[in-house]
């Protein structure tokens, strides 16, 4: 491209500042401002820091805007009214909700003749990819997938957003015994109670508000209410000493056994030392994606699937084509 992206963040905690840290590692791109609710000067950043109250006023001087909030309540809210005057890409992450999600943003982004892409992580995103792939593949097969061991953005946002929590971390843990099923290849029916727990460490603002806090943890839907949910509550300094680290990964398990009763595999995991920072890479390549998409005059929402995996490369299709194919 012979012109940098201009861009934006919505929203500065974890996944904002690692998709602030992922531009300066992709020189095709320029930052113009984080947008944020907090006071301006509390940021600890070298970037220009602009209230979010004035992003419209932005609307001719970015190509496209990252929203880096919350899939609880915070994207639900602002991307509505921030597809309707800028290109968005952002990382919603709750599964079950994504089709009503898409369908809210894509008439938006038509009416404003607008590029949304939506759900672009690891998953979902990548993982997204690698199921659709491998059921291609295998028409007749089945896939798994397993989440961690790790640190889960957006569960740990939903506990934060529970009244009378003051800090929350969310552990998601793959049970071993249903992995080894899923590799056997005889394609075992697995609930998401039998192939995960979830440990949450919470601490709140008053020990004597644990019960109610624990029950709305344990049956809040889409989030917890279908796993073996176990909820600890420490005091802040265990929390700060212990759970500041982000790791997770994860796989996705895909097998078949064909008409020759030949079994087949294909797996794909990541491990990660930092979750936020590498969703945020993630984020940044596809950022590509929706910029040649909007000047190609596409309009709506769109998913993972709908983008070509040269248009989140900075190299030319001649490059791609004799370095990698």
């Amino acid at each position: 491209m012979d012109k940098k992206i201009r861009v934006g963040i919505v929203g500065y905690g974890n996944l904002g500042k690692g998709v602030e840290l992922a531009l300066k590692e992709n020189k095709d791109f320029v930052l113009k401002g984080i947008f944020t609710r907090r006071d301006p000067s509390l940021l600890d950043t070298d970037s220009k820091v602009i209230p979010f109250s004035k992003v419209l006023d932005y609307k001719d001087e970015i190509d496209v805007m990252f929203l880096c909030g919350g899939s609880a309540n915070d994207l639900p809210q602002q991307c509505p009214i921030l597809a309707s005057c800028f290109n968005t890409i952002d990382a919603y992450d709750n599964h079950n909700k994504i089709p009503d999600y898409f369908n809210m943003v894509d008439n938006i982004a038509k009416d404003s003749n607008k590029v949304s892409l939506i759900s672009i992580g690891w998953d979902p995103g990548l993982f997204s990819l690698n199921r659709l792939l491998s059921q291609a593949i295998f028409p007749n097969g089945r896939s798994y997938t397993f989440w961690g061991e790790g640190v889960s953005q957006g569960h740990s946002e939903a506990i934060r957003k529970i009244k009378g929590v003051k800090y929350a971390i969310q552990y998601t843990i793959p049970l071993e015994e249903a992995m080894e099923k899923a590799r056997s290849g005889n394609n075992p029916q697995l609930t998401s109670r039998e192939k995960h727990k979830r440990v949450c460490y919470v601490v709140p603002l008053d020990f004597n508000d644990t019960n109610r806090i624990e029950e709305e943890i344990k049956t809040m839907p889409d989030y917890f209410a279908e796993y073996d949910t176990t909820v600890h509550f420490i005091t802040e300094e265990e929390f700060l000493k212990n759970h500041s680290k982000m790791p997770h990964g994860g796989f996705v398990i895909s097998t078949d056994i064909n008409e020759n009763n030949h079994k087949q595999r294909i797996e794909f995991s990541l491990s990660l030392e930092n979750n936020p920072e590498f969703t945020a890479a993630v984020l940044v390549a596809f950022a590509r994606g929706v910029y040649r998409m909007s000047l190609e005059g596409k309009k709506g929402a769109f998913s993972i699937f709908d983008i070509p995996l040269s248009y989140i490369s900075p190299k030319s299709n001649e490059e791609l084509r004799k370095e990698l194919l």
